[in-house]
């Protein structure tokens, strides 16, 4: 019983989620771990990942804020965001260090599309977004355009050409970090091209 009421604390300062660490830490033996699974007090959702069993109130978002917390939200999941496109993501688009596993992203649930990138290219740019109260990082609107020059040849040419449209359109958009970034991204070329006949 007292581990029942560990995992509640756990699961309430958590979002709903159970990491091996936080049960280990709360003083939750590996051999007790293993006997909870077996007795369907709680569910493996991947290594050193579980939840109460039949939770269903595990939200995507605190999911991948979770499993992710080094990944910054990208591409067509950030368009999305900013308003840059009306598309709902079918998944998750997050840049990650390019030298982190890539078992990680292996999950049937929620779909997860990784951008390995060098790790000074995740320094910058990077803002915190507000998805259903959960915060996560995410590109700024200046850094997400570049990204969509950078990758323009892999994207969909109508979402393209809204996220550009809609960028210029934005009032809160910022064209000296946008050219800062594009240099750092090498993309200024392309910024100065694509979207300075607009500005």
């Amino acid at each position: 019983m007292i581990q029942i009421q560990k995992l509640n604390d756990i699961v309430n300062n958590r979002g709903g989620l159970i990491r091996t660490s936080d049960m280990l830490a709360a003083n939750i033996k590996s051999h007790e771990i293993r006997k909870l699974v077996q007795d369907g007090v709680i569910e493996r959702i991947r290594q050193g990942y579980y939840q109460l069993a039949g939770n269903e109130d595990i939200s995507e978002e605190a999911l991948i804020a979770s499993l992710f917390p080094d990944g910054i939200i990208c591409m067509y999941t950030a368009l999305f965001y900013h308003g840059y496109s009306n598309r709902t993501p079918n998944g998750w688009d997050i840049a990650v260090d390019k030298n982190t596993s890539k078992s990680r992203f292996k999950l049937d649930y929620p779909y997860v599309h990784p951008y390995y990138l060098e790790p000074h290219l995740l320094t910058f740019g990077v803002t915190t977004g507000d998805y259903s109260g959960i915060k996560m990082k995410i590109f700024d609107r200046d850094r997400l355009i570049c990204e969509c020059l950078k990758y323009e040849d892999k994207m969909d040419r109508e979402t393209y050409n809204k996220a550009i449209q809609g960028y210029v359109a934005d009032p809160g958009k910022n064209i000296t970090k946008l050219l800062e970034y594009a240099q750092k991204r090498r993309v200024l070329q392309k910024v100065k091209h694509k979207i300075g006949v607009w500005l």
